[in-house]
């Protein structure tokens, strides 16, 4: 086979992208698969690192403001449809993949000008732009969940297959479970809470466990809280400097610029605080986790807030909105959960029922009946 995949910006788009590049390589080991990207977003980092080649374009996201900024990123996106054709023309490809995102638009069009068959995955619950605006042209549209399929009218084909994450439910040992959490400090005599906003962080969140932590609200729980790089040093200073604490020395609490073992913490905690990117909703039902879920509210149309009512509305989330997150609030919601082991253990259930077995499998599967 012979692939175009058109991923860019976001390791949401990226990863998923690189994924399906990896099972359709497993899958037929002769395969030629290029990428197409920008010069701009991570792809640059992650597609050579998992030793694919990329082509990059001048492609942007479109702000719904009227600005001269707006009309020429607008110009630049459409151009490089022009840009694409030549390299169809040179790569002579079977099919051509999206990711989501604004990159899809002007690889997405060129693919069809040229009668090549497209494919969109779509990682979200509510579909983005680029989605929306191809969805009558795609021959197929693959979705991360089954709630995204009445946003899509106009999709001439659609299929759940779930999204593509290394994050999966693991069988550990209780001396593991104890080996995890010693090397952070932790232990198993009191619930975790672990707490995440993404590789960057999240503001919001920070604020509400600085105020939890310096006040001891947290004697009932541990914490496990990646702050995120950006943040760490930040709120480190501030906690000597405001509250005379040590981010080493914390009791019941355990604060780190990243977590690297994200697949075991997700594993061997007892409930997840974070944003709702469809990613982290996926392994969150990979895993089987009860949640918290702080919709980041500045996604567009607002798509972690309907992720986040996927596992909300089957019992397994609970969604705090960014404009509404208290330090009382939040630290109410966590002791109404920890208290009850139970609900916990069938909130968990209820998450890891959604989760999709084999999904690189079911992605594969639809990109050879559409190649076909």
């Amino acid at each position: 086979m012979k692939a175009i995949i058109a991923a860019a910006g976001t390791g949401g788009h990226i990863n998923p992208g690189i994924a399906i590049a990896n099972k359709i390589k497993q899958m037929e080991p002769n395969s030629q698969i290029i990428f197409i990207g920008t010069n701009r977003g991570l792809e640059n980092d992650l597609v050579p690192r998992a030793g694919y080649e990329l082509k990059t374009i001048n492609a942007y996201g479109f702000d719904r403001s009227i600005s001269i900024q707006n009309v020429k990123k607008i110009y630049k996106t459409f151009h490089s449809v022009k840009v694409v054709k030549k390299m169809i023309d040179e790569f002579k490809p079977d099919i051509v993949i999206g990711t989501g995102g604004y990159i899809c638009v002007p690889v997405g069009l060129a693919a069809k000008k040229k009668k090549i068959p497209l494919v969109l995955h779509e990682s979200n619950a509510f579909p983005g732009v680029a989605v929306k605006i191809l969805s009558k042209k795609a021959d197929k549209i693959l979705l991360g969940f089954e709630d995204a399929i009445k946003r899509l009218p106009k999709a001439k084909q659609t299929a759940v297959t779930g999204t593509p994450t290394k994050v999966k439910k693991l069988s550990l040992s209780e001396n593991k479970i104890k080996e995890i959490l010693n090397q952070n400090g932790l232990n198993t005599n009191k619930p975790i809470v672990l707490f995440f906003g993404g590789s960057q962080g999240a503001h919001s969140i920070n604020t509400s466990l600085i105020e939890i932590i310096s006040k001891q609200k947290n004697k009932n729980y541990q914490i496990m809280w990646a702050a995120g790089p950006a943040q760490y040093e930040e709120i480190k200073t501030n906690l000597f400097k405001e509250y005379n604490l040590k981010i080493d020395e914390i009791p019941n609490v355990k604060i780190v610029p990243y977590i690297y073992n994200m697949e075991e913490m997700m594993n061997v905690v007892d409930l997840v605080i974070c944003r709702s990117g469809a990613m982290t909703i996926t392994e969150i039902a990979n895993v089987g986790k009860p949640a918290i879920f702080i919709p980041f509210p500045f996604a567009t149309e607002n798509h972690q807030e309907y992720n986040a009512k996927v596992l909300e509305k089957v019992g397994a989330a609970k969604i705090i909105l960014d404009k509404d997150l208290n330090s009382k609030m939040l630290n109410e919601s966590i002791e109404e959960l920890v208290k009850n082991k139970d609900l916990l253990a069938k909130m968990g259930e209820k998450a890891n029922k959604i989760a999709i077995p084999n999904v690189e499998g079911k992605i594969y599967e639809e990109i050879k009946k559409v190649v076909k």
